[in-house]
């Protein structure tokens, strides 16, 4: 068993309406959130490779790394401030 952890994204998890219906189509994070899926998703087997196959399960890297996208992209100061933000627009 691999312990990187499974890059699940919920859709309805907290809502009634998805992700897709709030943020408008042309909106520029949706095209980068393309690119990003693109470049993890080319990167899948070094990750795998990357984890141990003992231990706890960890977060799956892309999620990790798309959160440091958005951080970066928003200028967000620290990982605990990236959680509040977060936090606050849900």
């Amino acid at each position: 068993m691999v312990m990187r952890g499974i890059d699940v994204q919920p859709r309805d998890l907290f809502s009634y309406i998805q992700l897709e219906q709030r943020v408008p189509s042309k909106y520029p994070l949706r095209a980068i959130r393309k690119m990003v899926d693109v470049a993890l998703s080319e990167m899948d087997t070094l990750f795998t490779q990357m984890y141990s196959d003992t231990g706890r399960p960890s977060i799956a890297p892309e999620r990790l790394l798309r959160a440091q996208t958005l951080q970066i992209l928003y200028t967000v100061r620290s990982e605990r401030q990236l959680m509040e933000e977060v936090a606050r627009q849900n």
